[in-house]
């Protein structure tokens, strides 16, 4: 039998919102965090804006040392350990022992880490100035960067690695994490993903010619999924955390619990059929949310609201025609929908996490955000499921099961479906 699985803590690093409660207030509110960045204009950039969480100097030596902080320079580990450290804090867990903390793990994923410490690193070994690089090089660049360094400030000894895979990547350690717990390998997993933000790690994006560059003097319009008018995805970055615990483990602390993970699903559409390297497999798509429901032994028309991948590309509509025929459900059954790029961006490998820590919140407070910029609402999308099921203003609404899903460069996919808490299951 599964030992059942809560989340006790969440922390957040978001575009528009680096803590819980300015996080919570600027979603209910449809408020967005994109904005203008010089530096892509001065880089000929076709798309000259972004989402960047602003991290002040004094907050982070609320959670680094000056000597951490020296020659520091790796945004997506700084999100993540602000992040983490947060959940760890909201979920009361003390970390200040001197011995290894057994029962305590740590499942964090990145898309990458440290660009910009490897380019500095790259000119001075041209310069041949290798002695000059430094002693956290390594730590800033290696993928699990974000894990070390919270490991160090936690004592966490049970599982601790890093998980990567692009878009999925924070629904997958979620997913991970719940499963560990639930099999009785751990006790008490912060899980969670983060990103870098910048032109090293947009320009590829920008390459591609996936990026919105029609609203560069407008950018808080700029970020449009379901939209008629959408033009492409506003890169973002971040990071997102949670504190999943066994409910065994919750109950006997007294910890506050803000739901339940009910179960998960992660797959592949292997690159076949319309699957590729950028684009799912429906097929894969469908196929992960049903094994998803199976696992959380839910089905589709117990789904009360759907937090969507949803990017503001040609594939938006695709998506929703996979939710369709995944939960059954269409026109007026159809449950809300939204999504959180709409204020954030697509923060990559931080998205799911990112949206995930939004689906919970509005569980618990009990409403659905507005997704902000598609009062245009492509019509086949309208088709599919009306307009109403995408509010275009916060609705005030209990929210018992939810389900969200994130689909990744590969061709992966991974979908968790949270549950609100009962004493009963």
């Amino acid at each position: 039998m599964r030992n059942r699985v809560v989340i006790t803590g969440l922390g957040v690093v978001a575009p528009n919102g680096v803590s819980i409660n300015e996080f919570t207030e600027n979603i209910k509110n449809g408020v967005s965090g994109i904005t203008h960045f010089p530096e892509l204009e001065a880089l000929n950039f076709s798309c000259q804006i972004g989402g960047r969480p602003i991290i002040s100097e004094e907050k982070k030596r609320d959670y680094f040392t000056e000597l951490q902080l020296r020659n520091f320079n790796s945004s997506g580990i700084m999100y993540g350990v602000i992040a983490g450290m947060d959940a760890l804090r909201d979920a009361k867990i003390d970390v200040d022992g001197e011995d290894p903390n057994w029962d305590l793990g740590i499942i964090f994923g990145t898309g990458s880490s440290g660009v910009d410490k490897f380019r500095e690193a790259i000119y001075k070994l041209d310069e041949g100035k290798v002695r000059r690089l430094g002693s956290t090089v390594v730590v800033q660049t290696m993928m699990s960067g974000v894990t070390a360094y919270l490991t160090g400030m936690t004592g966490a000894a049970n599982v601790v690695t890093t998980n990567s895979s692009a878009c999925a990547t924070g629904t997958e350690a979620i997913i991970m994490a719940y499963e560990r717990i639930a099999n009785g390998k751990a006790k008490q997993v912060l899980c969670g993903s983060t990103n870098d933000y910048g032109p090293y790690i947009w320009g590829g994006f920008d390459a591609l010619k996936v990026m919105a560059y029609k609203y560069n003097n407008n950018p808080t319009k700029a970020s449009r999924p379901m939209s008629e008018t959408a033009n492409g995805l506003v890169p973002g970055a971040g990071a997102g955390a949670f504190i999943l615990e066994s409910l065994e483990s919750a109950k006997t602390r007294g910890a506050k619990i803000y739901a339940e993970v009910l179960g998960g699903a992660v797959n592949s559409g292997g690159q076949r059929g319309e699957g590729s390297m950028t684009a799912p497999n429906s097929i894969a798509v469908q196929r992960c949310i049903k094994g998803a429901m199976t696992d959380a032994e839910v089905s589709g028309a117990d789904i009360d609201y759907i937090n969507g991948h949803l990017t503001a590309t040609i594939k938006d509509s695709t998506e929703i025609k996979n939710w369709c025929a995944a939960l059954e459900r269409s026109g007026n059954d159809f449950p809300y929908i939204n999504s959180l790029k709409s204020m954030v961006g697509h923060c990559l490998a931080a998205s799911g996490s990112i949206e995930c820590v939004a689906t919970i919140l509005q569980m618990q407070h009990g409403f659905v955000f507005p997704s902000i910029n598609c009062e245009d609402l492509h019509p086949e999308i309208v088709a599919l499921i009306g307009s109403d099921k995408v509010p275009q203003k916060k609705i005030d609404t209990p929210i018992n099961i939810a389900a969200k899903a994130s689909f990744g460069f590969g061709d992966v996919n991974a979908c968790v479906i949270f549950g609100k808490y009962t004493s009963k299951k």
